[in-house]
Protein backbone atom coordinates (compact mmCIF):
# COMPACT_ATOMS: atom_id res chain seq x y z
CA UNK A 1 0.00 0.00 0.00
CA UNK A 2 1.12 2.62 -0.84
CA UNK A 3 1.65 6.21 1.22
CA UNK A 4 -1.00 8.41 0.25
CA UNK A 5 -3.46 5.30 0.03
CA UNK A 6 -2.64 5.15 4.06
CA UNK A 7 -2.28 8.93 4.42
CA UNK A 8 -6.59 8.83 2.83
CA UNK A 9 -7.66 5.90 4.68
CA UNK A 10 -6.26 7.28 7.94
CA UNK A 11 -8.18 10.12 7.21
CA UNK A 12 -11.32 8.33 5.89
CA UNK A 13 -11.59 6.75 9.17
CA UNK A 14 -10.82 9.55 11.47
CA UNK A 15 -13.88 11.34 9.65
CA UNK A 16 -15.69 8.24 10.61
CA UNK A 17 -15.16 8.21 13.93
CA UNK A 18 -15.37 12.48 14.66
CA UNK A 19 -18.83 12.50 12.30
CA UNK A 20 -22.04 13.44 14.31
CA UNK A 21 -25.03 11.10 14.57
CA UNK A 22 -28.64 12.95 13.42
CA UNK A 23 -30.64 12.53 16.27
CA UNK A 24 -34.86 12.47 15.33
CA UNK A 25 -38.13 11.56 14.53
CA UNK A 26 -38.65 8.61 11.57
CA UNK A 27 -41.82 7.51 10.45
CA UNK A 28 -42.00 3.86 8.72
CA UNK A 29 -45.05 3.95 6.12
CA UNK A 30 -47.19 0.89 5.14
CA UNK A 31 -48.66 2.70 1.56
CA UNK A 32 -50.53 -0.61 1.20
CA UNK A 33 -52.61 0.26 3.82
CA UNK A 34 -51.66 4.01 4.94
CA UNK A 35 -50.72 2.88 8.14
CA UNK A 36 -47.72 4.77 9.92
CA UNK A 37 -45.46 4.29 12.80
CA UNK A 38 -43.63 7.06 14.37
CA UNK A 39 -40.28 6.70 16.09
CA UNK A 40 -37.09 8.60 17.04
CA UNK A 41 -33.71 7.53 17.39
CA UNK A 42 -30.05 9.03 18.14
CA UNK A 43 -28.93 7.66 15.08
CA UNK A 44 -31.29 8.23 12.16
CA UNK A 45 -28.67 6.72 10.03
CA UNK A 46 -28.61 3.46 11.14
CA UNK A 47 -32.34 2.98 12.82
CA UNK A 48 -34.03 2.13 9.27
CA UNK A 49 -31.84 -0.69 9.14
CA UNK A 50 -32.05 -2.19 12.41
CA UNK A 51 -36.06 -2.24 11.84
CA UNK A 52 -36.04 -3.66 8.50
CA UNK A 53 -33.56 -6.21 10.01
CA UNK A 54 -36.33 -7.43 12.89
CA UNK A 55 -39.22 -7.19 10.53
CA UNK A 56 -37.31 -9.26 7.85
CA UNK A 57 -36.29 -12.03 10.75
CA UNK A 58 -39.87 -11.89 12.04
CA UNK A 59 -39.78 -10.87 15.36
CA UNK A 60 -39.95 -7.14 15.44
CA UNK A 61 -41.14 -6.17 18.82
CA UNK A 62 -44.27 -3.84 17.07
CA UNK A 63 -46.47 -6.99 16.66
CA UNK A 64 -49.13 -4.67 14.64
CA UNK A 65 -46.32 -3.52 12.00
CA UNK A 66 -44.79 -6.71 12.03
CA UNK A 67 -48.35 -8.31 10.95
CA UNK A 68 -48.77 -5.42 7.97
CA UNK A 69 -44.85 -6.54 6.84
CA UNK A 70 -45.60 -9.62 6.82
CA UNK A 71 -49.12 -9.24 5.05
CA UNK A 72 -47.68 -6.40 2.29
CA UNK A 73 -43.82 -6.90 2.52
CA UNK A 74 -41.17 -5.67 2.35
CA UNK A 75 -42.27 -3.48 -1.42
CA UNK A 76 -45.00 -1.95 0.51
CA UNK A 77 -42.64 0.14 3.09
CA UNK A 78 -41.17 3.37 3.11
CA UNK A 79 -39.10 5.12 6.11
CA UNK A 80 -39.13 8.55 5.81
CA UNK A 81 -37.04 11.33 8.34
CA UNK A 82 -39.74 13.11 9.90
CA UNK A 83 -37.07 15.70 11.83
CA UNK A 84 -33.76 16.21 12.84
CA UNK A 85 -32.60 17.80 16.24
CA UNK A 86 -29.70 20.77 16.13
CA UNK A 87 -26.29 19.37 16.64
CA UNK A 88 -26.12 21.80 19.55
CA UNK A 89 -28.68 19.93 21.89
CA UNK A 90 -27.52 19.75 25.12
CA UNK A 91 -26.77 16.01 25.63
CA UNK A 92 -28.36 15.47 29.06
CA UNK A 93 -31.68 16.81 27.22
CA UNK A 94 -31.88 14.35 24.38
CA UNK A 95 -33.41 11.51 25.51
CA UNK A 96 -36.50 13.87 27.01
CA UNK A 97 -36.24 15.55 23.49
CA UNK A 98 -36.53 12.50 21.70
CA UNK A 99 -39.72 10.93 23.68
CA UNK A 100 -41.73 14.88 23.36
CA UNK A 101 -40.73 14.60 19.54
CA UNK A 102 -42.32 10.85 19.24
CA UNK A 103 -45.69 11.77 20.76
CA UNK A 104 -45.65 15.61 18.65
CA UNK A 105 -45.50 13.21 15.29
CA UNK A 106 -47.51 10.41 16.22
CA UNK A 107 -50.55 12.98 17.35
CA UNK A 108 -49.44 15.04 14.20
CA UNK A 109 -50.08 12.03 11.62
CA UNK A 110 -52.08 9.92 13.96
CA UNK A 111 -49.58 6.98 13.92
CA UNK A 112 -48.95 4.85 16.48
CA UNK A 113 -45.56 5.09 18.41
CA UNK A 114 -42.48 2.51 18.48
CA UNK A 115 -40.09 1.91 21.12
CA UNK A 116 -36.79 2.58 21.72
Amino acid sequence: MDTNSTVWRKEAIKAYKDRKPQRGAFAVRCRATGQVWVGTSPSLGTVQNRVWFGLRHGGYHEKALQAEWNAHGEGAFEYEILEKLDEDVNPLAIEDLLKEKKLQWAGRLGARTLLG
